[in-house]
């Protein structure tokens, strides 16, 4: 009988000092999008559930960075990482003993967990690692850079055609040219910082060079129509009028995106420059198709201004 009560002793004291366990995460990964990161510690076999007789210690490649002590109700907290804080005080008792650390203070590598309740304590260890991605979706990237230069070939296609085919001064003729290189270069210099990876100013930059620059297009083609055309036709207006929309709807949608990470908004900016790719390509068919007839066809004031120049010649004459 003093056999089964020694065992049923020994028994009782092997589960109150048995070793606390863990939910085990191997790998944790932030990403530049990050402002925060929880390195996730969950004990799920506490027995008493008081947080005045537990213990937490985290660890960064051994050195202690955050401890706090429940019976004193103490912090310590590494100069290194100033942030550092429980996630929740609350769910302490519950198991949950994470660690949030602001982004920046999250040095990649080995932490450890360490948790004590009474006389009963555990480890586990997570290892933080960082994701280099893209700040945008690789296919959103892939169709703005698209789209952009889809733009720019339109509308130096359509340059090409008014400069060969009507008379253009040399003074418009320089601006046209200085018009054209500069879409170029800063589509060039948009493109390269918006297609590095992460999410920094130069991305931001690199996008609002991709956006904010195009509203040089809508200038650039009333200056077109205005040589083809003299006197714009409806037509023309309403071309005009869908490029001013297209390129609203792209600032808005940058102005969305510069704020987020992930953009949540870069469907907005793709919608935007495809309506600025669609208004170009319209504008260009219709100077191509309805420029030629109305140069076959003087306009009326034209037609009346002719006759008028050649009498004033022959009254001189005379």
């Amino acid at each position: 009988m003093w056999q089964l009560a020694a065992w049923v002793l020994l028994s009782a004291v092997g589960v109150g000092s048995a070793q606390l366990m863990f939910n085990v995460t191997d790998v944790v990964q932030k990403t530049n999008c990050n402002k925060t990161v929880i390195l996730p510690c969950h004990v799920i076999n506490l027995n008493e559930n008081n947080p005045d007789v537990m213990f937490v210690t985290w660890k960064r490649q051994g050195k202690t960075i955050f401890s706090f002590d429940g019976g004193r109700k103490e912090f310590f907290r590494d100069p290194t990482v100033p942030s550092a804080n429980l996630v929740s005080l609350v769910d302490l008792p519950k198991g949950i003993a994470s660690l949030r650390l602001n982004s920046e203070e999250a040095d990649v590598g080995n932490y450890s967990c360490e948790v004590t309740e009474s006389n009963r304590e555990g480890e586990t260890r997570v290892e933080l690692r960082k994701y280099s991605g893209s700040w945008f979706l690789l296919v959103e990237r892939a169709i703005i850079i698209v789209l952009l230069f889809v733009i720019v070939a339109l509308c130096l296609a359509q340059l090409i055609l008014v400069a060969l085919k009507y008379e253009i001064g040399p003074e418009k003729r320089m601006g046209v040219i200085v018009a054209a290189v500069f879409s170029i270069v800063v589509a060039v210099v948009g493109t390269v910082l918006f297609v590095q990876d992460g999410y920094t100013a130069q991305n931001q930059t690199g996008l609002g060079l991709i956006v904010v620059p195009a509203v040089i297009f809508v200038p650039l083609q009333y200056f077109m129509f205005g040589i083809v055309f003299g006197s714009l036709p409806q037509a023309t207006f309403a071309l005009i009028g869908l490029q001013i929309l297209g390129y609203v709807i792209a600032v808005v949608g940058f102005a969305l995106c510069v704020s987020a990470c992930p953009p949540i908004h870069g469907s907005v900016v793709v919608a935007g420059l495809a309506i600025l790719a669609i208004a170009n390509l319209l504008s260009l068919g219709y100077v191509f198709i309805m420029g030629p007839r109305m140069k076959d066809h003087p306009r009326p004031g034209k037609a009346v201004e002719e006759p008028l120049n050649e009498l004033q010649s022959y009254v001189i004459r005379e």
